[in-house]
C-alpha cells in the first residue's frame, strides 16, 4: 500500500533499488547529495547534478525538464554515506518561474523497479523558494527509510548547498546552473494552466473521480521564537543557530496530481494525473500494517542499545539519541499535520453545506454538523494511533537506551555516577538536560551538548523566564539558578581528564557562598571566588590574556612559544548574577570572552536575569544571543530548525538526599592529586 506522506513523516522501504520519480509541472533540476551519519556532504564528489549525473548507486537527469526519474541503489552507495537527499530547483536565465510559488506543487514518487509506489508526497505550501530538499532516504537501525522534508530555500540552490555543508556552494551552483542552460532546449514544454477549481484534475479513461481536492489548511502562526536547536546532522541536538530560511511547516497539502506524461500526446492536453493517486482522500498517517514477523520488512526493529554507527559505543549512543529526537520531532510534526488538517477540512465541509441558508436549521444542518464532526474525529484518530505506534517504539528505545548510558550522557540519578572515575579521554557530549514534547511528556530525550563546547551558556535567573519561574521567590530562584551551573561546572569537571579544565568563578557581591559551596570545599577550583571589582577585573584579565596568546600562537603556528606558565586546558568561567560588579570595561571583556574565547577553549557559564540587564540597552544582544539560554525549573523555550516544536527543557536534578555531587567532586579532586595536578 502507498504511503503518501507529509511534511516529516517517514516510511521504511522495503527494498534498496529504487526509483525517485519527480512531477514538477515546469521545468525543474533534479540533482541529489550523500551526506554521511550526520548528513554531511564530504565533497562535491558526493552531489549528482546535470553537470555531473552519475555516482555510484546514484544517476539522475543531465538537463531540467517537468519528469524526472532518479535511479537508487542504496547498496551500491559509497562507503560512508548513510543520506540521500533529493534537490529540486528552478533553472535560472531561462524566461520562467523564479519561484516555487507561482507553479503547480511538485510531486515525488518513490516507487520500486516495476514502478509500485512506495511513499509519495506533495510539496505544498512553498512560496517564494526557488529551491528545496524534497525528499531524503536515510539509513536508521540498518534498515532504510525515506522522510518527507520539503524544506525551502529563498536563495535559491547555493543556499541549499551550503545548507548542507557544501564548500563554495557559490560556484557550484553556478556551474550546475550553465550545465542546465546547455541542455534546457531538451526540457518538456510546462503544463497548461490550472484548471478553474485550482488543482490539476485526472484525465485518466474510465476515472470516475474528477473532484478537486481540498485547498490546503493555512499554516500555523509562528511561535514566539524559541532558542532555536541546530541542526544536530552537523552538531547533535544540542546546539543551537539560526534556522534554516524557509522553516518547513507541516501543514499537509492536498493530494496534489503528479506527472505521468512525459510530453503532449496528440490532439490533447497533457495528462498530470497520476494515474493510482486518489483526489478525494486527505493525507493521512497510512494505517496500521497487519502483524509482521521479526526481520521482515516494516516490522520496527527490537530496541538495542548502541543501534546506530560509530567508531565507539559513546558515538553509537549519541547518534541513537540524535535520531530518537529526529524521530521524536518529526513522528509528532506528522501528527499535529494530521489534526489541523482534519479541523481544517471539516470547517470547509461545515461552510459548503450551511452556505444554504435553508440548511442552517433543522434537520438537515444537524446531520451536515454530525457528518464532518465525524470525518475530523476519524481522520484525527487514524492520526493518534499511527503517533502512539511511533511513540511506543521510541518508548522501548529510551527504556533500554538510558541505562546503558555513559557518565556523561546520564542523569545524575543513573547508577554510573556512583562508580565514575575520572577518564582519560573527553568524551563526545555532556548531558545537560532532558526534552519532551506534550504528547507524551513522559518520553525523555537527553540534551548534549558537543565536547568541547562549541559555545557557553546562560542559566536564566530571571522570573520572567517562564510560568514556572514567575511563581517562585525572586532569592530562592536565583539559588536554583546559581545550584545548576554548579552542577553543570560538576559534570565537566568529572568527564575531563585530570588537569585538563579548569573552573573559575565570578561572584561580585559573594551573594553565591552557599551553592558554590561543593565546589570550594572539594578545591577543585582554579582559585577563590572572584568578589568586588578587583577580583572582577582580575579574572578578566587573566581569561583575556589567555584567549590573546593562544590566539597568536595559533596564527602564528608558534605553540612552543607559550609562556611555560599559561594553562593551555579547557577554562570555564562561571558568573553570576551579571551585570552587577561589571563596569564598561568588565562588559567588554566579557563580550570578548564570549565572542573569541570558544575557538581556543574558554568558555563562559552565566546566572542572570537578563531583564535585570536591560539598562545596558542592545548593547548586550549580542552576548545573550552566543549563549545557550537554559533555565532552573522546566520551560518550553527551545525549538528544532525543522518544524519549530516547542520543546519543554527539563534541568537535571540531584536525587534527593543523594551525595553523587559531593562523591563525584572528590572523585575529580583525588584524580588531581593522583596526576600531580
Amino acid at each position: 500500500m502507498t504511503a503518501e506522506l507529509v511534511r516529516g513523516q517517514n516510511h521504511t522501504l522495503p527494498q534498496t533499488r529504487l526509483e525517485i520519480r519527480v512531477s514538477a509541472g515546469t521545468p525543474v533540476v533534479a540533482g541529489a547529495t550523500l551526506g554521511d551519519e550526520r548528513g554531511t556532504v564530504c565533497g562535491i564528489e558526493w552531489i549528482a547534478h546535470p553537470g555531473s549525473p552519475q555516482l555510484p548507486g546514484l544517476e539522475v537527469s543531465q538537463q531540467a525538464a517537468a519528469d524526472h526519474r532518479l535511479a537508487v541503489d542504496l547498496e551500491a552507495l559509497p562507503a560512508g554515506a548513510h543520506r540521500v537527499t533529493v534537490l529540486l530547483a528552478l533553472p535560472v536565465g531561462a524566461g520562467g518561474p523564479v519561484r516555487f510559488g507561482a507553479v503547480p506543487a511538485p510531486f515525488v514518487a518513490v516507487t520500486g523497479l516495476d514502478g509500485t509506489e512506495i511513499a509519495t508526497f506533495t510539496l505544498t505550501d512553498l512560496d517564494a523558494e526557488s529551491a528545496v530538499s524534497a525528499l531524503e532516504l536515510y539509513r536508521r537501525q540498518d534498515a532504510w527509510k525515506v522522510r518527507a522534508v520539503g524544506q525551502g530555500y529563498a536563495g535559491g540552490l547555493a543556499e541549499m548547498l551550503a545548507d548542507q555543508g557544501v564548500r563554495d556552494p557559490a560556484a557550484l551552483a553556478g556551474s550546475i546552473q550553465e550545465a542546465v542552460t546547455r541542455g534546457l532546449a531538451r526540457s518538456v514544454a510546462p503544463p497548461p494552466p490550472r484548471t478553474p477549481e485550482g488543482d490539476r484534475v485526472r484525465h485518466a479513461t474510465g476515472s470516475a473521480d474528477h473532484r478537486p481536492t481540498a485547498p490546503p489548511p493555512p499554516p500555523p502562526p509562528a511561535p514566539e521564537p524559541p532558542e532555536p536547536l541546530t541542526d544536530p546532522a552537523t552538531t547533535g541536538p544540542a546546539h543551537t543557530t539560526q534556522p534554516h530560511t524557509t522553516q518547513p511547516h507541516t501543514t499537509p497539502g492536498p493530494a496534489a496530481a503528479g506527472a505521468s506524461a512525459a510530453g503532449p500526446s496528440a490532439g490533447g492536453p497533457i495528462n498530470y494525473a497520476h494515474p493510482r493517486r486518489q483526489h478525494a482522500a486527505p493525507p493521512s498517517p497510512p494505517p496500521a500494517a497487519p502483524p509482521a514477523q521479526p526481520g521482515q520488512p516494516g516490522q520496527p526493529a527490537q530496541p538495542v542499545a548502541g543501534d546506530a554507527t560509530g567508531w565507539s559505543m559513546d558515538e553509537r549512543l549519541y547518534n541513537q539519541i540524535w535520531g530518537m529526537f529526529e524521530d521524536l520531532a518529526r513522528a509528532v510534526a506528522a501528527y499535529r499535520s494530521a489534526v489541523d488538517f482534519a479541523e481544517s477540512r471539516m470547517d470547509q465541509e461545515l461552510d459548503r453545506a450551511l452556505s444554504d441558508p435553508r440548511n442552517r436549521i433543522g434537520g438537515a444542518g444537524d446531520r451536515a454538523r454530525e457528518a464532518a464532526r465525524a470525518k475530523r474525529d476519524e481522520l484525527a484518530s487514524r492520526a493518534r494511533e499511527a503517533l502512539d505506534r511511533d511513540l511506543a517504539q521510541l518508548a522501548a528505545e529510551a527504556a533500554v537506551v538510558e541505562p546503558a548510558l555513559p557518565a556523561a550522557y546520564a542523569g545524575w540519578g543513573n547508577p554510573v555516577w556512583h562508580a565514575h572515575r575520572i577518564p582519560m579521554e573527553i568524551p563526545m557530549a555532556l548531558r545537560i538536560g532532558d526534552l519532551h514534547l506534550p504528547e507524551r511528556a513522559d518520553l525523555r530525550i537527553p540534551l548534549l551538548v558537543r565536547l568541547p563546547l562549541e559555545r557557553g551558556m546562560w542559566v536564566d535567573s530571571g522570573r520572567t523566564a517562564s510560568e514556572a519561574a514567575a511563581l517562585m521567590d525572586t532569592d530562592r530562584l536565583r539559588r536554583l539558578a546559581m545550584e545548576t551551573a554548579v552542577a553543570h561546572a560538576a559534570r565537566l569537571l568529572a568527564v575531563y581528564p585530570p588537569g585538563e579544565f579548569a573552573v573559575h568563578v565570578i561572584d561580585p557581591a559573594g551573594s553565591a557562598a552557599g551553592p558554590l559551596a561543593p565546589l570550594v570545599e572539594a578545591g577543585v577550583l582554579a582559585g577563590p571566588p572572584a568578589a568586588g571589582p578587583g577580583g572582577v577585573a582580575s579574572v578578566l584579565a587573566h581569561l583575556t590574556r589567555r584567549v590573546d596568546l593562544v590566539q597568536m600562537a595559533v596564527r602564528a603556528r608558534a605553540a612552543d612559544s607559550l609562556p611555560p606558565d599559561l594553562d593551555t586546558g579547557e577554562q570555564l568561567l562561571v558568573v553570576n548574577d551579571f551585570p552587577h560588579g561589571f563596569d564598561d570595561r568588565a562588559v567588554t571583556q566579557l563580550r570578548y570572552l564570549a565572542d573569541e574565547g570558544p575557538a581556543v577553549g574558554v568558555h563562559l557559564l552565566m546566572v542572570a536575569d537578563r531583564e535585570e540587564a536591560s539598562a545596558y540597552g542592545p548593547v548586550l544582544d549580542p552576548l545573550w544571543r552566543s549563549l545557550l539560554r537554559i533555565t532552573p525549573v522546566a520551560d518550553s523555550h527551545l525549538a528544532d530548525p525543522w518544524v519549530g516544536h516547542a520543546w519543554t527543557y527539563e534541568p537535571l536534578t540531584i536525587p534527593p538526599g543523594s551525595h553523587v555531587l559531593e562523591q563525584v567532586l572528590a572523585a575529580v579532586a583525588a584524580a588531581r592529586r593522583a596526576a600531580g595536578r
